[in-house]
């Protein structure tokens, strides 16, 4: 009357799932990759690294976790993503940014220069009267979305002047600053 299975009765269970931890490049979140990852079991399996994945997003692999009780299907395999920072890119949602060091000639001149993107090297006009701070828009340079368009690389530039004294560039400065001079601060102090 009780139980129908009596002594012996057998239950299919899923097996648990199993967490691995997995560190990545900085690129290879951004544009999507595949890496072979070893199991402690010994066990490898190619894995697809979807572009755009963010820093501590979970990889699901169905049926890589423990196996199941009495036939039961086998658990999954979470693997929790790190991102590598980058030396150069930072991530702000699907845009990448970067600081550009560019000369005091390239700022006053303009100039066409290569510019790294997590996807390549690609040609960059830097607009005449250029100034620190100022921020270019390389569009569709950025992280590539699952579900959408490519974020953009915001690039902020920086005058770098050279580091040896320069007589013929001190000279030009003096002159010019006698017949252009103008006092970049004046707005801060008003508002001080």
């Amino acid at each position: 009357v009780f139980g129908r299975g009596g002594v012996g009765a057998r239950f299919k269970a899923r097996g648990q799932d199993r967490h691995y931890h997995l560190e990545i490049e900085f690129r290879d979140a951004a544009n999507g990759a595949r890496r072979r990852i070893t199991f402690p079991d010994g066990n490898t399996l190619d894995l697809a690294i979807p572009a755009g994945t963010r820093d501590g997003s979970t990889l699901r692999l169905r049926g890589k976790g423990a196996p199941g009780i009495a036939g039961g299907e086998p658990g999954d395999a979470l693997i929790e993503i790190s991102v590598r920072s980058h030396s150069v890119f930072r991530r702000e949602g699907n845009d990448i940014e970067m600081d550009l060091p560019i000369t005091l000639y390239e700022a006053v001149l303009g100039a066409k220069i290569e510019v790294p993107t997590v996807s390549g090297r690609v040609s960059m006009t830097i607009p005449k009267g250029s100034n620190t701070g100022d921020i270019l828009r390389l569009r569709g340079k950025g992280v590539k979305s699952q579900n959408g368009p490519a974020g953009d690389q915001r690039v902020t530039l920086k005058v770098v002047l050279p580091t040896a004294t320069d007589p013929d560039l001190e000279r030009f400065m003096e002159t010019w600053r006698q017949s252009h001079a103008y006092d970049p601060r004046e707005a801060l102090r008003r508002a001080t």
